[in-house]
């Protein structure tokens, strides 16, 4: 199936629609030319193919990844779709395809290029995730504890667990402000859910909170030794683009 197709497949953006577009490759038994999103601006040449979403085809591609290949290729694949790499609908789909040939070695196989790309994508959103279960920061909005996050990789469903864990007496909401995704759970674990809205605005902090977020400030500032500040240092093991939504930068932190 190496032939490239003079076709564009468009899906809804999941991951069940994105499953649907292997299976639509095996049914024309060709690779597209690309996979993007519906609402994507046409801009190709090449005629346009929407792939329908359907659950139950998802599903049985998903489960056929696991047992014709492997579960670590499986994780590969599902973990790749959260990633911000370039074109991974199509590499994820060669990925699938070379694993269907080779089989479990296709995750060992790094010196392919999409095999490669993936391995390489993997790291980046793992760091990524490791470090938003760092630097994530709470404010208590009316008795909900909210955090906005603004990563480059799809983070949230791997975050998720670790402060489902940690907080499970508390109601909480986690926004992901780049792709408009979100995380609901409320206290005791009774719900919990992903949602997805282009924004969420949260009320302004009363004074409690006030008083928290300067006593924050005030003890990230304290605990600080003048002499050994490192702002190179800071800046490797805390990435400048994670400052603004942590506390301890706004309004007067170092």
């Amino acid at each position: 199936m190496s032939d490239r197709a003079n076709l564009v497949y468009r899906y809804d953006g999941s991951y069940q629609g994105f499953l649907c577009c292997v299976a639509e490759c095996f049914k024309d038994k060709r690779l597209p030319h690309a996979i993007g999103l519906l609402d994507e601006p046409q801009g190709t040449l090449f005629g346009i193919k929407a792939v329908e979403t359907d659950p139950q085809l998802a599903q049985r591609v998903e489960e056929s990844i696991r047992r014709r290949i492997s579960p670590l290729a499986g994780d590969m694949v599902r973990q790749g779709f959260l990633s911000c790499m370039e074109q991974k609908e199509l590499r994820l789909t060669r990925f699938i395809l070379l694993g269907y040939k080779h089989g479990a070695k296709v995750t060992e196989m790094s010196v392919n290029d999409d095999v490669h790309a993936i391995n390489k994508a993997l790291l980046y959103l793992k760091n990524e995730a490791h470090y938003h279960v760092e630097f994530l920061r709470f404010a208590d909005c009316g008795g909900v504890l909210a955090a906005m996050i603004t990563p480059n990789n799809r983070v949230l469903p791997l975050i998720v667990g670790h402060f489902c864990e940690r907080l499970n007496t508390e109601s909480f909401m986690i926004f992901d402000k780049t792709h408009g995704m979100g995380f609901l759970h409320e206290a005791g674990g009774m719900r919990q859910e992903f949602f997805y809205a282009e924004s969420v605005d949260l009320p302004e902090p009363d004074e409690e909170e006030e008083r928290y977020r300067s006593l924050w400030r005030r003890f990230y500032d304290t605990i600080a030794v003048e002499g050994r500040i490192n702002p190179k240092l800071r800046r490797n093991h805390m990435p400048m683009r994670y400052w603004p939504n942590m506390t301890e930068f706004q309004e007067g932190g170092r």
